[in-house]
């Protein structure tokens, strides 16, 4: 194991912003991962395990602590009750994932294509979009619990997971980190093609989508959002869609849609996993002044999505959390609704 000290962790985000770590490891196999750990309960250090990085607003004044970024990488498959379950590293990059299983003709992660980041990230959050959630195709995780110092596999089935949520980001937060994923895909499925922007892109056609089409289309539609990381864009310098579609109350979305009742609007509304009703996030920050291309000083709103808040060049992490700050007070005084952010913050005492 190396450990470094005052590392720049900006340069390790999407979103380019923050301070250093105070003391930093890469991982690259279970038995370092377990070193980093013991150092940090040694030391009596916070423990932050770093990604990708794409999910992720790092305070100016960096992390006091030890940040273990895991690099454990590979694709493996195996026969588990007559199944074929594909197992990838936690440092493995997402998209690559996504690719080797459409390459293969495996469905079940396809409208999940270009979602930046690392394999071991996606069960934390639950990662979702497009009508498709990781933990439909989950069956365990294999994970260090630092606890116990044991190494444990977690089954779908005790994972909690929930809308952008999991037990790692909730009840057992801190506890476990993340070493390997495994997926239980189905070979020769057809793609889902269930959400709006991928219906709108296949309309007209006669055939079915394949998997590969589809997961090519959901790049296209993310790619129009600047909801891909591409080398030069400007709106990519961003940590994703930084609030989550809100879960609401029939009550809610009556009390929204009557205050725009006069100029003949309604906000978007859409039944998500469980069956809970969820209004657009990006409808309630764009209605409530703030459009896309929003420009204050070094941050601003994505020209090509309401959600992403973006670096416009030398932004600080405190002029982030400002403008984060301004859109869920707006939101909330206009509407009555709180916006929840999705990003992890590093190094800050408390925010929500």
């Amino acid at each position: 194991m190396k450990l470094q000290q005052n590392v720049p962790l900006a340069p390790l985000t999407t979103l380019k912003v923050g301070g250093p770590a105070r003391y930093f490891v890469r991982a690259e196999n279970d038995s370092e991962v377990r070193e980093a750990d013991d150092l940090a309960r040694q030391k009596k250090l916070p423990l932050f395990v770093l990604g990708g990085g794409s999910n992720l607003v790092v305070a100016d004044s960096g992390f006091s602590g030890l940040v273990l970024q895991i690099g454990i990488d590979g694709i493996s498959q195996s026969q588990q009750n007559g199944h074929t379950v594909s197992t990838a590293g936690a440092g493995e990059d997402w998209d690559h994932f996504v690719a080797y299983a459409v390459e293969r003709n495996y469905g079940g992660i396809e409208c999940l294509s270009g979602i930046p980041g690392t394999v071991g990230g996606t069960p934390v959050q639950n990662v979702g979009a497009y009508g498709q959630e990781v933990a439909e195709t989950i069956t365990s995780v294999r994970a260090l619990d630092s606890e116990s110092g044991e190494f444990r596999e977690i089954e779908n089935r005790d994972s909690g997971f929930a809308y952008r949520t999991s037990i790692f980001n909730t009840s057992a937060r801190g506890r476990y980190i993340v070493l390997q994923v495994s997926f239980r895909l189905k070979p020769g499925a057809m793609p889902r093609i269930e959400y709006a922007d991928l219906k709108k892109f296949f309309a007209g056609r006669n055939s079915a989508p394949t998997l590969a089409e589809t997961r090519e289309a959901v790049r296209s539609i993310r790619r129009s959002k600047a909801m891909l990381i591409e080398a030069g864009d400007p709106d990519c310098r961003s940590a994703g869609s930084f609030f989550k579609n809100t879960i609401v109350t029939a009550a809610d979305c009556e009390r929204v849609n009557a205050s725009v009742a006069a100029r003949g609007e309604r906000v978007p509304q859409f039944i998500g996993a469980g069956g809970k009703q969820k209004i657009s996030a990006a409808w309630l920050v764009e209605h409530a002044g703030f459009h896309r291309g929003y420009s204050r000083g070094a941050v601003g709103i994505s020209s090509k999505h309401a959600l992403a808040i973006i670096n416009r060049g030398g932004a600080t992490a405190a002029a982030i959390i400002a403008l984060k700050n301004d859109i869920q007070h707006s939101v909330e005084e206009k509407f009555g609704i709180a916006l929840h952010p999705e990003p992890v913050f590093v190094g800050f005492d408390t925010m929500e």
